[in-house]
């Protein structure tokens, strides 16, 4: 395992991770919901019902996921530490949210199917999310789709900011956010195969018939789905998956995809000299910031305030109902 202190998340993002999140900001509206309204509406009841529902993960609580957590903080320098919860959930399942005060969530159905070295790689990936400060804008994807959800022709003066090109833009980042968080999984690894084992095991592991899975096979099959790119009709088929042609857009890229990607990264020079020491370095931080406009913006955020207050009183009624 490597630790990287001092290490800026800038020294390991994804170039289409950084491009979705700037076509993402750079929309009508974006940075002033995501600074002012996302802690407020998902944050806290989320945190709140974990503590309810789930285990808090410490030294006495799960202690052999909490030392392997405990290093992996250390190994991404990431200050302070993040909560961590186990859910019981047979899902095969993890994500990371919070802004303020971030935490992680992991169900026991991956806990039962990964060995204690994926499960690393599975708790360095969330953190890398946390480093790069996604979890905000996670966040505000997840209220959006609630939002569009409930209401399908947004009112309240809302409907700039939950559009359908919004949405879109949302899930486009969360796609490209994961292959920046898979590349921290890698950095505190230190070693590609239990990061493509874990991958592997996310995309269809069983534990009756683990022996007669093989990881060779596995990267060969990300090798074949790249080559069906030659015939431009299965590019087109590829879009339109990930973009809901089944019914929903989906928030991660294929695991075959990741896995190219991944080892593409593996073998450059920029992976090298992160090794070496040679990154880009800031304090010690975890979540970033989402830059908001200044004092003058104050009744534009507290009329905005209002109307997602609003609305969120409608979404919770049309809940109650059904």
């Amino acid at each position: 395992m490597a630790t990287y202190t001092g290490i800026s998340s800038e020294a390991f993002k994804h170039p289409l991770d950084i491009q979705a999140e700037q076509a993402l900001r750079s929309l009508p509206g974006f940075d002033l919901i995501a600074g002012k309204f996302v802690e407020f509406i998902y944050e806290r009841p989320q945190f709140i019902s974990l503590m309810g529902n789930s285990i808090q993960v410490g030294p006495r609580q799960y202690s052999t996921i909490y030392q392997i957590f405990r290093e992996c903080v250390r190994d991404l320098d990431i200050y302070p530490e993040p909560a961590l919860f186990v859910a019981q959930d047979p899902q095969v399942n993890s994500y990371a949210l919070g802004q303020e005060h971030p935490f992680i969530v992991i169900n026991t159905g991956l806990l039962d199917l990964l060995n204690e070295a994926e499960i690393r790689t599975v708790l360095a990936h969330e953190l890398g999310h946390i480093k790069c400060g996604h979890t905000i804008l996670i966040q505000m994807a997840l209220w959006m789709m609630n939002a569009a959800a409930f209401l399908g022709d947004v009112t309240f003066g809302l409907g700039n900011f939950v559009s359908t090109g919004l949405i879109f833009a949302f899930f486009e980042w969360r796609r490209k956010a994961e292959l920046s968080a898979d590349r921290a999984a890698l950095l505190v690894m230190d070693d590609l195969e239990p990061v493509m084992l874990s991958m592997m095991k996310l995309s269809g592991g069983s534990h009756k018939y683990a022996n007669e899975c093989s990881l060779q096979e596995f990267i060969n099959q990300s090798d074949n789905y790249q080559a069906l790119d030659d015939d431009s009709l299965n590019q087109v088929y590829k879009f339109l998956l990930y973009n809901g042609a089944q019914g929903m857009m989906l928030t991660h890229p294929f695991p075959v995809e990741r896995v190219r990607y991944l080892r593409d990264w593996s073998v450059s020079q920029e992976y090298e000299q992160i090794k070496q020491g040679n990154y880009k370095k800031s304090p010690a931080s975890g979540a970033v910031d989402v830059e908001v406009g200044d004092g003058e913006n104050q009744e534009e955020v507290e009329n905005l305030r209002q109307q997602i207050e609003e609305l969120q009183r409608e979404i919770n009624k049309m809940r109650d109902s059904r």
